[in-house]
C-alpha cells in the first residue's frame, strides 16, 4: 500500500478526525437525516506515524488490525469524507464480496437425500465414472470453506467437522460458531467432502472440514473479515503442520488489497487457495476477485451438456482474456481450470439438500480433488498439487462454450481436471 508523508502533527490529525458531522439536505425529514448521519461504513485506515495511528485506533475503534496495512473500522460517511481530505491519512472503503451463485434461491430443495443423487453428476464427472455410488479420499487434509457458514450437524458433514469459526461478529473470532442460515456454505462443503452418512458423497469424504463463516446471512460480507479468515487458516495450517486447501466460492469485481495480501500470505505458507471464477460471463475479462489473483486457482463452471465431445462451459461463467490464452501459464485474470457448476445437487443448511448453479459450485469440486490428490501424495507441496490439477485439466480439453477451444483458453483454462 502506498504510504503517506512521514510527518504529521498530532494537532493536525486530531483537527481532521474530530470534524463534526455536517447536516444533510434540508429537504430531508429529520428521521432521514439522522439515519443517513448515523449509517456506518467499513473502511481501511492507515497513516505513517505510529503515535497518530494508535490515536486513531482509540478514537474510532478497531474491527481488525492488519499491522503494516493499517486497521479497519466502522465510521459514518461524513467522518470518511473528512478523513479523505487529510493528505497524510490513507483511507479507503472496504469492498463487499458475495456468493457466486446465479440465483438467490435454489432451483430445487429436498427434505431427504434421493438415492439417485448419492453421487451427483459433478462427482461422477470428476471421478470419470458414471456408475460410481461411493467416493473416497482426502484423509489428513483440511478443506477450509470460507463462506456463509456450515450446518455442522448435517448428517453428511458432521463427522468431518474439525473447526467451526465466525469472523462476522464483533472484533474477535468466535470459536465454535459458524451457523449457516443462507445455505450456500453448507452446499459448498457438501460438494467438497460430504461423507455419505446421510446419503450424499462429495469428492473427498475423508477430508476434514474447517467451516469459517465470513459472509452474512444475506450472502455478502466485508473483505476485511475474509482476509482475516484467510490469514487465520494459514496460521492454523502452519502451527498444526497440516495440509490445507482454502475454498472461496465468493467474489467481487473490486480487488481488495487486504484479500490480495492475505492470499499471498497463505500461499507462501503452503496453503492451496481455490476460488470461483465468477458469474459475469460470457464476457471477456469478467473474472472476479479473489479468483483473478495469480496465487488463487480460478475455477470456471461446466454444464451437464455434451457438445463437440466435451462438457460445455456455462454462459454465466466468467472469462479471462483471450490475449493471455494459449500459453499454459497462469497470471492475473486467468481462468485456470473448469469443473461442474450448473444444476449441482448438494447439502443444504436445514439438514436437507438443494440444487443450485454457479462457479461457487464448481470451485469445491476442485478443492475436493486437490485434497484427494494431496492425501494420496502426502510428501507433495501445494504447488505440486496445483500442477497436478493443471496437468489433469490439460489432458481433458473443453471444446464447447463461448471462447472455449483447443488448449489453454479464456473460458475453461487448461480444461477439466478429472481422475484417470
Amino acid at each position: 500500500m502506498k504510504k503517506s508523508a512521514k510527518f504529521i502533527t498530532t494537532a493536525m490529525l486530531a483537527a481532521t478526525m474530530l470534524v463534526p458531522a455536517m447536516g444533510v439536505s434540508a429537504n430531508e425529514a429529520p428521521d432521514a437525516q439522522n439515519a443517513n448521519a448515523n449509517e456506518k461504513i467499513r473502511v481501511l485506515v492507515d497513516m505513517p506515524g505510529k503515535k497518530e495511528l494508535e490515536k486513531a485506533k482509540d478514537q474510532y475503534g478497531v474491527h481488525w488490525d492488519f499491522n503494516s496495512e493499517g486497521f479497519t473500522t466502522n465510521m459514518t460517511e461524513k467522518q470518511y469524507e473528512a478523513l479523505k481530505k487529510n493528505k497524510n491519512v490513507t483511507i479507503e472503503k472496504v469492498p463487499e464480496y458475495t456468493v457466486e451463485t446465479t440465483t438467490l434461491e435454489p432451483q430445487a430443495r429436498y427434505k431427504t437425500a434421493a438415492a439417485s443423487q448419492s453421487t451427483p453428476w459433478g462427482i461422477k464427472a470428476v471421478y470419470n465414472n458414471s456408475s460410481i455410488t461411493k467416493t473416497s479420499g482426502g484423509s489428513g487434509v483440511n478443506i477450509a470453506v470460507l463462506d456463509t457458514g456450515v450446518n455442522t450437524s448435517h448428517p453428511d458433514l458432521a463427522a468431518n467437522v474439525e473447526q467451526c469459526k465466525d469472523f462476522t461478529v464483533g472484533t474477535s473470532i468466535r470459536n465454535g460458531s459458524c451457523t449457516d442460515r443462507q445455505g450456500h456454505g453448507t452446499h459448498v462443503a457438501g460438494t467438497a467432502l460430504a461423507n455419505g452418512n446421510g446419503g450424499l458423497y462429495g469428492v473427498a469424504p475423508q477430508a476434514d472440514l474447517w467451516g469459517y463463516k465470513v459472509l452474512g446471512d444475506n450472502g455478502s460480507g466485508s473483505a476485511d473479515d475474509i482476509a482475516t479468515a484467510i490469514r487465520h487458516v494459514a496460521d492454523q495450517a502452519s502451527a498444526l503442520n497440516q495440509k490445507t486447501v482454502i475454498n472461496m466460492s465468493l467474489g467481487s469485481s473490486a480487488e481488495s488489497s487486504l484479500i490480495t495480501n492475505a492470499v499471498n500470505y497463505a500461499y507462501n505458507k503452503g496453503v492451496l487457495v481455490i476460488a470461483a471464477a465468477g458469474n459475469e460471463g460470457p464476457y471477456q475479462g469478467s473474472i472476479g476477485f479473489p479468483g483473478a489473483l495469480q496465487n488463487a486457482v480460478a475455477v470456471a463452471a461446466l454444464e451437464n451438456v455434451q457438445q463437440n465431445g466435451t462438457y460445455r462451459v456455462a454462459d454465466f461463467s466468467s472469462r479471462g482474456y483471450s490475449q493471455y490464452a494459449g500459453d499454459y501459464s497462469i497470471g492475473k485474470y486467468d481462468v485456470e481450470v473448469s469443473a461442474p457448476g450448473a444444476s449441482v445437487y448438494s447439502a443444504w443448511y436445514d439438514g436437507g439438500y438443494a440444487t443450485i448453479s454457479g462457479t461457487s459450485m464448481a470451485s469445491p469440486h476442485a478443492a475436493g480433488l486437490a485434497a484427494k490428490i494431496w492425501a494420496a501424495n502426502p510428501s507433495a507441496s501445494h504447488t505440486q498439487v496445483r500442477g497436478d490439477l493443471q496437468n489433469r485439466a490439460a489432458n481433458n480439453d473443453i471444446l464447447s462454450g463461448y471462447y472455449a477451444g483447443s488448449g489453454d483458453d479464456s473460458a475453461s483454462g487448461f480444461g477439466f481436471y478429472r481422475l484417470p
